[in-house]
């Protein structure tokens, strides 16, 4: 039997506001539906410096497989940081989407082939 998958929740309190409880509990639950064990919540705010590269030394650190965000809004330029999407795949709740680390754009090899 395979060990669950494991994630990290992310999100900005400055964006989040008083919304925060609401944007954990849909974390949560997309979580639990997608099959992920979610560790635990990562919250910085825009005074945090590095947040992207804070967020990825987390995630290396605890070796997750995701990290779920309530929407891009919750990174900066409102677009999903290809720092993040290279270490774990990032699922955003709304709207409900995965970046898949690898999915790089570029085909695998088969069979020694290039497709």
């Amino acid at each position: 039997m395979s060990e669950q998958p494991t994630a990290l929740g992310y999100r900005r309190s400055d964006i989040s506001g008083d919304h925060w409880r609401w944007e954990e509990q849909r974390m949560r639950s997309l979580a639990k539906r997608l099959g992920y064990t979610l560790l635990k919540t990562v919250v910085f705010s825009d005074k945090t410096d590095r947040p992207v590269e804070r967020l990825g030394n987390v995630a290396r650190n605890l070796k997750v497989d995701a990290v779920i965000v309530p929407g891009p809004q919750h990174f900066e330029g409102h677009g999903m940081p290809a720092d993040i999407v290279q270490i774990v795949d990032v699922i955003t709740v709304d709207p409900e989407s995965t970046y898949a680390r690898d999915a790089a754009g570029v085909l695998p090899e088969l069979n020694g082939a290039l497709r």
